[in-house]
């Protein structure tokens, strides 16, 4: 006898403790029993998009993606075709060409500047900020910012590179602060233009440029919150290109999301309406494609810091809506809470790492230190 889908779905979330309709801020609220067949049949991108469609709710999301993420409920849900031919295809096809990477980076980054400038930090930081002696997001960006500039050994003078600049909060940053010069490079239109206003008057060149197209040597190199964007196809150039930019006693900070196990893509959800074409590296492929170029200096792990941070953008979101609901409508929104709660409910679980990984060419002499 065929079992109907509300009974599969409602004894998948007891098993993470979630009951459907119950009373515990994790539990969820179901509207329409569509509900069930689409989770059962499309998994986490059905998941996703009937809470965008209102079929349910949650009062904690983030603590209910917690729950389901330490509970493996996404390996017991069947991976529909569809969900099978895109990893077949990732794997088979460069979905990050020159070409591609502008439309994937405008898809995101160009969704709306007064959207970002409201959740971000002052400086406009759109990467997993630093809390260790900060109670707010501008300090605690503050404080990942110059954390990225001890690491990389910054003095006066120097001109470093910033791949994937976002609105040039490092750039700035940097400049302010340690006297350098920097040259930042983004695929995002909007980004590019805001980060020339906000760099104004400091030595800070913004280029609307795809990283591969770099050539000139730099003292040091960073990038923040950019590889998860690059493809495990294009792993081996984009190292490339960071080694021969790279001046032979400079270093290189690469900060990036990392993941337990390897996927081709990102969520399926994730994929479709936040980061098209995004990857997950993991510590096998990053040190795969650093092999014979850098020695590794360095390696940091404080992703808990990026559940603070993503609730804080929440936070944000949710206490300005008033001055954003003339632009964004209603569905956008449920859209946008559920990427912020559901990706800090990853990282709670563990599932999801941000790292600090230093390079060098040739290895520091003596050691490194920071």
């Amino acid at each position: 006898m065929l079992q109907h889908p509300k009974d599969i779905i409602t004894r998948l979330l007891s098993v993470a403790g979630i009951t459907v309709n119950g009373q515990q801020p994790w539990d969820i609220q179901v509207h329409d029993e569509a509900f069930y067949g689409e989770v059962l049949n499309s998994g986490s991108l059905g998941l996703g998009e009937s809470y965008m469609n209102n079929y349910w709710d949650c009062q904690q999301l983030d603590q209910f993606f917690t729950k389901i993420l330490l509970a493996s409920l996404d390996a017991r849900v069947k991976k529909s075709f569809r969900f099978k031919a895109d990893i077949l295809l990732a794997r088979l096809l460069n979905h990050q060409t020159p070409a591609k990477a502008y439309r994937n980076g405008s898809a995101h980054y160009d969704t709306g500047n007064d959207l970002f400038e409201v959740m971000l930090d002052k400086r406009m930081t759109y990467t997993c900020a630093f809390w260790e002696q900060a109670s707010n997001l501008n300090d605690a960006q503050e404080q990942k910012l110059d954390l990225s500039c001890r690491k990389l050994q910054l003095k006066p003078g120097m001109h470093v590179l910033d791949i994937g600049c976002g609105w040039g909060s490092f750039a700035k940053f940097a400049a302010e602060k340690y006297g350098v010069r920097v040259t930042g490079v983004t695929i995002s239109k909007e980004q590019a233009e805001l980060a020339r206003e906000r760099c104004k008057g400091l030595p800070v060149e913004i280029r609307l440029a795809d990283y591969r197209t770099l050539q000139e040597p730099f003292d040091a190199i960073v990038s923040l919150g950019m590889f998860e964007h690059v493809g495990y196809k294009n792993y081996g150039d984009y190292m490339k290109v960071a080694h021969r930019c790279l001046k032979d006693d400079g270093l290189f900070l690469l900060h990036t999301i990392g993941g337990n196990v390897p996927n081709a893509f990102t969520d399926q959800w994730l994929n479709k309406y936040i980061f098209p074409n995004a990857m997950i590296p993991t510590i096998r492929l990053i040190g795969q494609y650093i092999e014979g170029l850098f020695v590794m200096e360095h390696w940091q792990n404080f992703s808990v810091n990026y559940d603070r941070t993503l609730m804080a953008w929440y936070q944000n979101i949710v206490q300005n809506w008033d001055q954003l609901k003339t632009k964004y409508d209603a569905t956008f929104f449920r859209m946008w809470k559920y990427y912020l709660l559901s990706c800090a409910g990853s990282f709670r679980a563990r599932k999801s790492q941000l790292w600090q990984i230093v390079l060098s060419k040739n290895g520091v002499p003596g050691g490194y230190r920071f």
